[in-house]
């Protein structure tokens, strides 16, 4: 679609508006010819405290004009947010008079339909009712202006109502000095044809893992003294990957030790620790686990179909899951999560179903119900594998929330991905008093969050306010173990901001 600005360059929202409104087009920034039919002129001008801004669009035939008004206010940050809406959501009230006109066929040649989220794009579409209800709204009004404002279906608010809700309470848990740890292991035994993390196969570095961990036990310990330092208080631990089980025992013995010995975790609430693969895991690393005080292992089939999973790339089966399940239920941690995935290649709806139904007879209290994001550098794009379509996707998101809902469960978190098939979402599901804080709090931005390892993420949160810093660790395993002092970078940047921030 071709793209033409008038007064403004808010390339970004206008972007991110078109992929999620014509999934099948792509920005093209060149002037509209007579014989085009995919353009959009968006103009923008500011008067008198007021951004008005007018959007043409003509698709197939078809041209429809929307304008919007708002007022301006506030610091110069809070205004480029509303300048941001504005153009946001006048884009969207057009697109909506184009669908209007459009017959069914033409419609579906597109893909254009009405997104269950409205015109929100970003990861978190529930974070406006957190902000509402943290305003003192009540739960009625912010559903309501997720609705109008963000023209969210009813169902999508009602969503985001329940996971913006426990969102807020996890704030009102937190003190201004409480951080959440995150420990990154980049390993797995193969790569999923849906990933495009920074993994690392096992079978290809295997080498490359014993000096991973020395290098990220020594991150731990620096980032121990510097939490000690501060006088900060971790209240959630996760270990992620990758896949943290492809560890040996005695490794995964050496990094959770040095956690402990690091850092004051009196007050953590929760240590998590994905399991992820069951041809990683065996008796003697959940032995580890349980003698290290684990509160809660993930185990992340995707998938309980055997055809699926070899489409996808596990070299391992529905069955080798199965004795996986039984092994930790043996074990008796606390709160137990399993993954799947809605959309994979060579799923079906009714494969889907069997998944979950089998899921949900291991009596885990915790299911994380993604949706497929094709992600570049993932095999499914580089390779052109076959995905179930939209409205099949739609299906199994269906069958899933009402199945958990009978079942005692209730949504606890939820985030967005690009490039989602049918611009659903994932969400977090627990029974009462399972959920994991880590991922609400992630997920909400209200805690900072202290990454060790290659690839993390640091975060930093002002608490109180949208102020949010971050600083990254390099990529790569090898590169990571070769310059500790990036690491020793992210902690002093991580001190000095609590320093001057925090109080």
């Amino acid at each position: 679609m071709k793209l033409v600005f008038n007064g403004h360059d808010e390339k970004y929202v206008v972007e991110q508006s078109l992929m999620n409104l014509f999934p099948c087009e792509k920005p093209v920034y060149e002037p509209i010819g007579p014989d085009d039919d995919a353009w959009a002129i968006v103009s923008l001008q500011e008067t008198k405290g007021q951004c008005e801004v007018t959007v043409e669009i003509g698709y197939h035939g078809v041209t429809c004009t929307c304008r919007d008004c708002r007022p301006l206010s506030g610091s110069d940050f809070q205004q480029e947010g509303q300048r941001r809406y504005t153009v946001g959501a006048c884009f969207y009230q057009a697109f909506t008079r184009v669908l209007e006109r459009l017959s069914p066929e033409e419609q579906h040649r597109g893909s254009l339909k009405l997104p269950p989220w409205g015109m929100l794009t970003g990861v978190r579409p529930d974070k406006p009712i957190v902000r509402a209800l943290a305003a003192g709204k009540t739960p009625e009004q912010a559903r309501g202006e997720l609705e109008t404002l963000y023209f969210a279906s009813p169902e999508r608010s009602a969503l985001a109502l329940e996971t913006g809700t426990m969102a807020l309470r996890a704030a009102r848990r937190l003190d201004s000095r409480d951080i959440d740890l995150y420990v990154g292991i980049p390993f797995c035994p193969t790569r999923c044809a849906y990933c495009s993390f920074v993994a690392q196969s096992v079978e290809r570095s295997f080498a490359l893992v014993p000096p991973y961990v020395k290098a990220l036990i020594n991150e731990i310990r620096a980032g121990g003294r510097m939490v000690q330092e501060q006088n900060l208080r971790p209240r959630a631990f996760y270990m992620g990957g990758g896949t943290p089980t492809t560890l040996t025992a005695q490794q995964m013995d050496a990094v959770l030790t040095a956690l402990e010995e690091s850092f004051d975790l009196s007050h953590c609430d929760e240590i998590t620790v994905e399991a992820g693969r069951p041809d990683t895991i065996t008796a003697e690393k959940l032995a580890v686990l349980k003698t290290h005080g684990v509160t809660r292992v993930s185990v992340n089939p995707q998938t309980m179909e055997d055809p699926v999973l070899r489409a996808i790339g596990r070299c391992h089966s529905a069955a080798d899951i199965e004795r996986a399940m039984e092994l930790v239920n043996a074990y008796r941690f606390p709160h137990v999560n399993m993954d799947l995935i809605a959309g994979l290649p060579e799923d079906t709806p009714d494969g889907f179903r069997r998944s979950l139904d089998r899921c949900l007879a291991f009596g885990t209290d915790n299911i994380t119900i993604h949706t497929l994001a094709l992600k570049k550098g993932s095999r499914i794009l580089m390779e052109g594998l076959t995905i179930p379509g939209p409205e099949e996707v739609s299906e199994m998101l269906d069958y899933a929330a009402p199945l958990l809902r009978s079942a005692g469960f209730a949504p606890y978190y939820l985030y967005r991905q690009k490039y989602m098939s049918g611009s659903f979402e994932n969400i977090g599901w627990c029974k009462p008093d399972a959920q994991c804080w880590y991922n609400v709090d992630i997920m909400a931005e209200i805690c900072s969050i202290l990454s060790f390892g290659a690839a993390g993420s640091t975060k930093m949160v002002e608490p109180g306010t949208n102020h949010i810093e971050r600083v990254f660790n390099v990529k790569y395993p090898k590169e990571y173990t070769e310059r500790p002092e990036k690491c020793l970078s992210n902690q002093a940047a991580f001190a000095e901001f609590y320093q001057k921030y925090v109080y």
